[in-house]
């Protein structure tokens, strides 16, 4: 018999972990700030290539990775490509103020679901993570 495919469900009593990546320092502080007083513990980075780093590591248990798509060393398109050879196994959701329909089709193919217009409203912003977490994988 196979083993459960893991969940990208966070533990019962436990809250979501999220990765923020994103190269605008304010914007990192401000999804902080939102994202802590809804209850969610957040660990931001400030590109693709802090966050893979992050997702490499052993107890990097991370049950939702945000990415913004424009960044520099790595966007997120790239990040989102390295996924499949990691542990992770959590969502993703990308954020970006503007992408082609070419990289927007990329993102689908690779499993991104989530792709959020900057700027987004605090309360839209919970009510999509609400959801993301709760899908199936």
């Amino acid at each position: 018999m196979d083993p459960p495919a893991p969940s990208s469900r966070p533990p019962q009593g436990r809250p979501a972990r999220v990765l923020y990546a994103e190269d605008l320092r304010d914007l990192r502080e401000l999804m902080r700030l939102i994202l802590h007083r809804a209850g969610y513990e957040i660990e931001t980075v400030a590109d693709g290539a802090e966050a893979l780093r992050r997702l490499r590591e052993p107890r990097a248990d991370f049950d939702l990775l945000i990415t913004d798509h424009h960044m520099p060393v790595m966007n997120g398109l790239e990040l989102v490509r390295q996924l499949p050879a990691l542990p992770f196994r959590g969502k993703v959701m990308v954020f970006s103020s503007e992408i082609d329909p070419a990289v927007h089709q990329e993102y689908q193919k690779l499993g991104v679901r989530v792709i959020l217009p900057k700027p987004i409203r605090p309360d839209m912003l919970r009510r999509m993570l609400v959801q993301v977490l709760a899908a199936a994988p």
